[in-house]
């Protein structure tokens, strides 16, 4: 069948074309010639796609919507393309990321929630099914070379391991051809744990090195783009970059942030006034449009302790450098694109924030985020001054306040995770298509949503939505094409009808008019009792004499509220949205929510060349007595280095040698770190060596009584007056044989130069049965998972 036939890209992979005639018996005979290979190709004309997806930024951060972050490379391109006043995301990264690749929803692609948060309901499950192929898989088939560079938070929490299965990895199974980036949440910016394709990587230097994360992925992106045209020049392509940036941990060298020094001293109130009026002047808001009110559970700046204002300030500082960065190295990518002379014919997504501004780093803010939830109180006000000068640095694990989010989000109300308002959805974003748009520099008002882009994409390259792909019938795809809006300012908009839901915060927009009801706050998740279902309030908003949800007209229109509501039911119930599910702790144990564990047992047993494994991946050694048993055998010369650890700077243990003796060392949260060392040195030879770990008891986060062992014989003994009683770090890993990312102790040196200098056969972890994690609080399982989304 002729793939330029469009009915042939109907059912992908495009069909192999009949054979019509009896082959001849020789080359020699007289009809023995055949058609050229023919490889498959796009439409001609079919642009290069390139989505970038940026991290955790609010409406009114960019200063191309406003804000006070300078992103030259978004204002560049907004200049020579278009404005997107309205787009809209699910308020959460896996759902965004999810419902963007495929063209659906979130929850008809079981993404209704983070994949730490997987339930057995179909919305929920973090499976994508497969009749929701996403856009990349009909790309590749259709002859585009695919690339993702940066962050990947949709695979399964189960299959995160090095073990695999992949197939809802990026490469091979979402569609893309190569792979570069990392499997989380969030990464350690200074010390990311990578992969390329499937396989763990470590990165090409250290911060003393200069190496950060952003310019490695830039570069790697350029690498690729240039490639890939060098080799095939008239093959177009399709890269996401979704770089991870300005999620926590907020890191960036020192010298990006002394340019905002002072920037942010007259604080959030005052900052969100100050965006607004540049919104207005930007045309990206209406004239008439009003700043919402701050809610009370976000303090007032003038509310905030003095002393603790340096700290504060120091915080946005430190953000807005880390989002000029970003913009920085992407522009890097746009300026290859210019170089090679393929961005004229390439169409630019340039999406800013996955979501609204974080809230997760609480109302003031935090130096190490494994702090909040591991060591309550332990960061106070002179702990956070004496470190101000280390934010954004490879020490820290830095998030800004409540107030910084709020103000990031202005002119709306509230956050990410509040999928009800437009400060947890309202993304602005640009489009740039020289070859395809002939309008410049100006602003669409137009209703968008993430589920856009790819119905996007598929129209400019004359692509079919796919009737079936691998054989399985397809779900239709549920964003309009936004290609209708490119020349048309005043076009009626297309997508009329969107639903929002995250942790039951959900919402309806339909025509202009929004219906909204929050249901719980962010930074109170698991704090504060949620108040049950029945009891939320619904607001309604009038959105064509309202831009901002400023004025609720619930009580004027009850009729209207009522008509939306029992829209979102039928939504709601369309797209799997149900059962609206609340639960905290549940959701985070998965026996009860239903998802696969990928550890099991009291005993675990790793080797050598086993690493990067997350604490998905490794028995839970914490509150409870344990050991840690390693078979090892030390050359005449002698040997150092790491045989085990877990976790790293922010917090975590290690078994290394340091100077031919077995030691141990613990760090509780970076603040106070012991070390246990052997009396005497080991011999040549073969050893079993051994941490034995006796745990206090009587609740969580307790002490401990370590003894080392060597061939069955005591050999030192310490203590640990305090361990983490939740999470060890929040992006760390366990690494047999070497400690990678950031170390967790400088007693040995950072990367490779801590490897174990010797043999290691095995290394088991064997933990006892006096557990006491039923002395967790339930609220306190949920920020830990949350703060690591």
């Amino acid at each position: 069948m002729d793939s330029a036939d469009p009915s042939a890209r109907s059912h992908l992979p495009i069909p192999n074309r009949v054979r019509s005639r009896v082959l001849p018996y020789t080359v020699k005979d007289e009809d023995s010639t055949f058609e050229p290979i023919a490889t498959e190709t796009p439409p001609e004309g079919a642009p290069n796609v390139l989505v970038i997806l940026l991290d955790d930024v609010g409406f009114g951060a960019s200063s191309a919507f406003g804000g006070p972050c300078q992103m030259p490379t978004a204002e560049r391109l907004a200049a020579s393309g278009l404005k997107y006043s309205r787009f809209h995301t699910t308020a959460l990264c896996s759902p965004t990321r999810a419902a963007l690749l495929s063209g659906r929803n979130h929850h008809a692609v079981a993404m209704g929630g983070i994949t730490e948060m997987a339930t057995s309901a179909p919305g929920y499950t973090s499976v994508r099914p497969n009749d929701c192929a996403p856009v990349t898989e009909t790309l590749r088939l259709n002859g585009y070379a695919t690339a993702h560079i940066g962050k990947c938070h949709e695979v399964p929490v189960w299959e995160t391991s090095p073990a695999g299965p992949f197939d809802r990895w990026p490469s091979p199974g979402n569609g893309f051809q190569h792979f570069y980036g990392f499997i989380a949440g969030e990464t350690n910016q200074w010390y990311p744990a990578l992969y390329s394709d499937t396989t763990p990587v470590e990165p090409w230097g250290t911060p003393e090195d200069g190496y950060h994360l952003m310019p490695d992925l830039a570069d790697h992106a350029i690498g690729w783009v240039q490639q890939q045209k060098a080799l095939t020049p008239e093959q177009p392509f399709f890269m996401y970059f979704a770089p991870g940036a300005t999620h926590e941990p907020h890191h960036v060298p020192k010298e990006w942030i002394e340019k905002y020094r002072g920037e942010f001293d007259r604080g959030w109130d005052v900052q969100r006034e100050e965006t607004f009026a540049r919104q207005k002047e930007l045309g990206v808001i209406p004239a008439d449009a009003v700043l919402t009110e701050r809610h009370d559970e976000i303090p007032a700046w003038d509310d905030m302790d003095e002393a603790l204002k340096p700290v504060l300030a120091r915080q946005m500082e430190v953000y807005a450098a880390f989002l000029e960065y970003a913009d920085h190295h992407t522009g890097r990518l746009i300026d290859a694109l210019e170089r090679q002379g393929v961005l004229e014919n390439t169409l630019v997504f340039y999406i800013i924030g996955d979501n609204g501004a974080s809230a997760e780093g609480t109302i003031t803010g935090c130096y190490n985020a494994a702090g909040i939830v591991n060591g309550p109180g332990l960061e106070t006000t002179d702990y956070l001054l004496e470190r101000i000068d280390e934010l954004g640095g490879p020490k820290a694990y830095n998030h800004y306040a409540v107030g910084w989010a709020h103000a990031m989000d202005t002119p709306y109300q509230w956050t990410k995770q509040v999928a009800s308002h437009w400060g947890g959805t309202r993304n602005g974003t640009i489009v740039h298509w020289p070859a395809g748009i002939s309008a410049r520099g100006d602003v669409r008002p137009q209703f968008c949503h993430v589920t856009d882009v790819a119905p996007t994409i598929l129209d400019v390259a004359g692509l079919p939505e796919p009737i079936s792909v691998n054989g399985v019938q397809q779900e239709p795809m549920h964003g309009q094409s936004m290609r209708y809006s490119f020349d048309e300012a005043t076009a009626p908009e297309r997508h009329t009808t969107q639903y929002f839901e995250m942790f039951v915060n959900r919402g309806i927009y339909h025509n202009g008019w929004s219906a909204v009801t929050k249901h719980r706050t962010p930074w109170a998740a698991g704090v504060a009792k949620v108040q049950d279902i029945s009891d939320d309030v619904w607001e309604l908003y009038d959105g064509s004499t309202d831009w901002t949800q400023a004025h609720d007209l619930a009580a004027e229109h009850p009729e209207k509220l009522e008509e939306l509501q029992r829209l979102f039911l039928l939504e709601a119930n369309r797209y799997n949205v149900f059962p609206l599910d609340d639960r905290v702790w549940e959701r985070l144990n998965a026996d009860i929510a239903g998802r696969p564990s990928l550890v099991v047992g009291s005993t675990q047993t790793l080797f050598p060349g086993m690493g990067r494994l997350n604490e998905n991946c490794v028995v839970n050694t914490r509150n409870r007595s344990h050991s840690v048993t390693a078979e090892v055998t030390i050359p005449d010369a002698g040997a150092d280095g790491v045989i085990l650890n877990q976790g790293g700077t922010t917090g975590g243990w290690s078994l290394y040698v340091k100077n031919g003796r077995l030691t141990y060392a613990y760090s509780f949260c970076g603040f106070e770190i012991t070390h246990i060392a052997a009396a005497k040195s080991l011999e040549s030879g073969e050893h079993q060596v051994r941490a034995e770990i006796t745990y206090d008891g009587g609740g969580l986060g307790k002490g401990t009584d370590v003894t080392l062992f060597v061939d069955g014989e005591p050999v030192g003994t310490g203590r640990v007056e305090r361990t983490h009683p939740l999470s060890f770090s929040l992006d760390e890993t366990t690494d047999v044989g070497v400690d990678t990312g950031a170390p967790v102790t400088s007693d040995y040196p950072i990367g490779r130069a801590n490897a174990f200098r010797g043999d290691i056969a095995w290394v088991r972890i064997d933990i006892g049965d006096d557990s006491h994690d039923h002395h967790i609080d339930p609220a306190d399982i949920y920020r830990v998972a949350m703060i690591k989304q």
